[in-house]
């Protein structure tokens, strides 16, 4: 198992970093956060046919590229620390990465080419009010019906839900947990944008009254393979997290360079330089973790679970922690939301919320290693 990166990744990092940096800066994000748009069109069409990045971690038979976790991981960090605008997460990630391991390929020819080309767009809806990600008896149901399935019930937390194409649910029916596809725009599908603490990333209430669904997944009892999803999903997200939490860091250090206090800069007093330091081993552990979970997944590691696991939970400390001390060490501006250590703090608790609560997420380590 490789643990570092090559000279292509390397380019890979730079040409995302350089990309973000020209087409998605500091304005244009406040301007999507401002609007009811969750992506910049020209953005999204240059993301996916320009730099294939949409379809990087897809089959290639279906578009793709036909990477795995290590690139997808690069090109999160470098969006989380861009604060990216745009449903990659949810298209790329947990919808593509959905399709690609339910094995069925009747359902991967029909999605994946436009998912991986940018022309559809797409999410996994799995939490019910709780906002929890188990998946034994979900309250939506799903039944067939003259010859058809019916999906029916509520979702919530659905990332980009309100926008998205095409809707991945996990649903109950009579032989087992099953996912379901079900276009966004069909009669039978309410949604509504919910207000949420972080307005850089979009969730959404998804109601569903019977409405007409292609079950995915060729009949299997879903549990299984959604498991490795949710590792994939895990790790994707980390990556994204460390990508913030550097950037954080990085506006701490160079303020704290600049920002007088006493006529020195107050970097040179000694609890800035703790504080900085502090921080700078928690965010690379938190790399070193993130790091060998997309490397164990891509290798098909046995420990891909265990190690996705722990990297979730300590990228999720290291951001939050590096978005409140960004903040402290910027205490000279005070509160303000001309500067972006907020956004990143928003960003942070959300993120760390997404897969269920930090005690939540500990719980099933502890499980996953016999605690």
């Amino acid at each position: 198992m490789r643990l570092s990166f090559t000279a292509e990744h390397e380019q890979l990092r730079r040409a995302v970093r350089d990309f973000l940096a020209e087409r998605s800066p500091a304005a244009a994000v406040r301007r999507l956060m401002d609007s009811t748009a969750n992506r910049d069109d020209d953005v999204w069409t240059r993301l996916a046919e320009e730099l294939g990045l949409v379809g990087l971690g897809l089959p290639e038979r279906y578009g793709g590229s036909g990477f795995g976790e290590v690139e997808v991981g690069i090109v999160l960090e470098e969006m989380g620390r861009a604060l990216f605008v745009a449903p990659y997460l949810s298209t790329a990630v947990l919808a593509g990465q959905t399709l690609a391991t339910s094995e069925d390929q009747e359902a991967q020819q029909r999605w994946l080419p436009g998912i991986a080309a940018g022309s559809l767009t797409a999410t996994l809806a799995v939490a019910g009010e709780s906002g929890s990600w188990e998946l034994t008896d979900p309250a939506t149901s799903a039944e067939p019906r003259g010859g058809q399935w019916l999906v029916s019930g509520p979702k919530y937390y659905v990332l980009d839900g309100h926008s998205a194409d095409l809707l991945l649910v996990v649903a109950r029916a009579a032989d087992g947990t099953g996912v379901f596809a079900v276009e966004g725009a069909d009669p039978g599908v309410v949604r509504a944008r919910l207000d949420s603490l972080d307005p850089t990333r979009d969730l959404a209430s998804v109601v569903l009254r019977e409405a007409p669904a292609v079950r995915v997944g060729a009949g299997r009892d879903a549990t299984a393979w959604l498991g490795e999803v949710h590792d994939r999903a895990l790790a994707a997200l980390a990556s994204e997290q460390i990508g913030g939490a550097a950037r954080c860091l990085e506006l701490a250090v160079d303020y704290a360079k600049v920002r007088e206090q006493f006529g020195r800069p107050i970097g040179s007093f000694q609890a800035i330089k703790h504080k900085c330091a502090a921080l700078l081993v928690e965010v690379e552990s938190a790399r070193s973790a993130v790091y060998h979970a997309n490397a164990a997944l891509a290798a098909d590691d046995p420990e891909g679970t265990v190690a996705a696991a722990v990297a979730s939970a300590y990228a999720s400390r290291a951001f939050t922690l590096a978005a409140k001390e960004c903040i402290q060490i910027h205490g000279g501006i005070g509160f303000t939301w001309e500067h972006d250590a907020h956004l990143f703090l928003r960003r942070a608790k959300s993120s760390e919320l997404f897969f269920g609560a930090p005690r939540a997420q500990r719980e099933r380590l502890a499980d996953l290693v016999g605690i």
